[in-house]
């Protein structure tokens, strides 16, 4: 395939959503495993909704994705500048060429009058639609002579620029992931091109620059589609060739309807940005590995077509396809996002965990060597899902307990049970390789010698040393606290317990 390029044209208007990424990843595949180029371009010719800090936002997510583009802001190209504001001047010249093959006209109509228009067409139970079978009775450069429209535009007459539908036209639309689409062009709108700020709408800036921009492929989301029959028109209009189209299936809520929103991550308790937005927890803020979110992003809507599941980025490019995007929606599961974070957690090495979880201990005042943290890492983290997850793992490897669970204590406290910890603690002072191995072979052999059961032994004695009933094998934390701590937590517990 010669020469892809692909865009990823989001707007400054807050936060990337989730399904957002998604496209960026999707574009960014496409583009990587045909030696094409991946170009980000902020659309912001709608200043009313720009909000500051969006775009650096948009560019710090990719990175963190490992998203890198080849042209947009911040990187430059040959076909820049990358943000539509910067390129406002071009787009009136092409509005205006539009008006002059027939294709456009000036709209005068004041606001007031088109909700004047709009309110009568609901009580009449209608909609209001401004195309071919009204537009002669509005105020517009079709219905007015030439010489009322040069008045009203030497009096500087606010007005917009509208795209002129074609009247009983069948349009065939081609979408590499939907197939072919047929439009009645009656049902369409004469939308809104050239707004009376001077800007640009979406559409003609974004027709225009992926002109420009000589974009081959337009991957993006299925809010899109309806605008599809437009651009396809504009392109003729203007005689240029279009790209092809591809429009993602949306990401779907946990129930499976509807769209993924903002609400349901708040509901739900899990993040729907890739970053921290505000008060929005995003993934990266959330513990998740970029790995991790690629990954299981890259199964939302495309399916493989085979039973993988993991893939490195590098993987995904060389296994993408457009072909094998599914059409539905793609429901979004909260319980897998998590799923995959741990399996790549798992594959981190202990000294990497250990650096990331380094800082958590130092805010809770405990500092110990690397080469401890290390090996507590290595005997709790098959249990973690998250980094922040090995404190809970590991506190007691840190700190001595200094509480029991009540229904623990009373189902492991019995009787005898101080005296049989007291000869515990006996056995183990009497240990001089404290390997786990050799602590464990003493104390066994002493239980045997003794002739006790090893639920009277070993479930308090867990209980003693870690202060519940949980974590790895017990005869590995007592080697990893080392003999005194263990001798230190034993009689703790039966100066508490008695």
């Amino acid at each position: 395939m010669a020469n892809v390029r692909v865009r990823f044209a989001p707007s400054p208007t807050g936060p990337l959503h989730i399904g957002g990424v998604r496209t960026a990843l999707f574009n960014y595949l496409f583009a990587k495993q045909h030696g094409g180029s991946f170009i980000l371009r902020i659309e912001d010719t709608d200043q009313t909704r720009f909000v500051e800090g969006a775009e650096s936002y948009i560019q710090e997510a990719l990175q963190w994705c490992g998203l890198s583009y080849d042209e947009g802001p911040n990187v430059g190209g040959t076909f820049g500048p990358y943000r539509q504001s910067e390129r406002k001047h071009l787009y009136r010249a092409y509005a205006e060429e539009l008006i002059e093959k027939g294709h456009a006209y000036y709209a005068f109509d004041t606001p007031e009058k088109l909700d004047f228009h709009r309110k009568d067409h609901e009580a009449k139970g209608k909609t209001f639609i401004y195309n071919w079978h009204n537009r002669l009775k509005l105020t517009n450069s079709l219905s007015l002579s030439s010489e009322e429209v040069s008045q009203k535009l030497s009096n500087n007459d606010p007005y917009v620029i509208r795209f002129k539908c074609p009247q009983d036209t069948i349009l065939t639309l081609q979408d590499i992931i939907r197939g072919t689409i047929e439009i009645d062009s009656n049902t369409l709108d004469d939308k809104v091109i050239f707004k009376s700020d001077g800007m640009p709408t979406y559409h003609l800036a974004n027709i225009v620059d992926d002109h420009l921009m000589e974009i081959s492929h337009v991957i993006r989301g299925e809010e899109w589609l309806p605008s599809l029959p437009l651009h396809y028109l504009l392109y003729d209009a203007f005689g240029w060739t279009k790209p092809e189209f591809a429009h993602l299936p949306l990401i779907m809520k946990p129930t499976g309807k509807g769209k993924l929103s903002k609400r349901d991550g708040e509901k739900g308790g899990f993040p729907v940005f890739p970053l921290q937005w505000k008060e929005s927890q995003g993934y990266r803020d959330a513990g998740y590995y970029p790995e991790a979110v690629v990954n299981f992003l890259a199964l939302l809507g495309w399916n493989p077509g085979t039973e993988k599941e993991f893939f490195s980025l590098e993987e995904l490019v060389q296994e993408f396809s457009l072909a094998r995007v599914n059409k539905s929606g793609a429901r979004f599961d909260p319980d897998k996002t998590v799923w995959y974070n741990r399996h790549y957690l798992q594959k981190q090495n202990n000294s990497v965990l250990t650096e990331q979880f380094m800082p958590l201990l130092l805010e809770k005042g405990i500092s110990r060597d690397v080469d401890y943290v290390t090996s507590v890492i290595n005997l709790v983290k098959e249990r973690a899902d998250f980094v922040n997850d090995l404190w809970d793992l590991s506190t007691y490897f840190f700190v001595a307990p200094d509480s029991y669970p009540e229904k623990a204590v009373k189902k492991q406290w019995k009787e005898h049970t101080a005296e049989i910890m007291k000869a515990v603690s006996n056995v183990l002072v009497s240990v001089t390789d404290f390997s786990s191995e050799m602590v464990e072979t003493q104390v066994k052999d002493w239980i045997a010698a003794e002739e006790l059961p090893f639920g009277k032994v070993m479930p308090p004695l867990r209980l003693v040393i870690v202060g519940d009933m949980k974590g790895p094998h017990l005869f590995d934390i007592i080697a990893q606290i080392g003999k005194n701590e263990s001798l230190s937590r034993i009689q703790m517990a039966i100066e508490r317990l008695g």
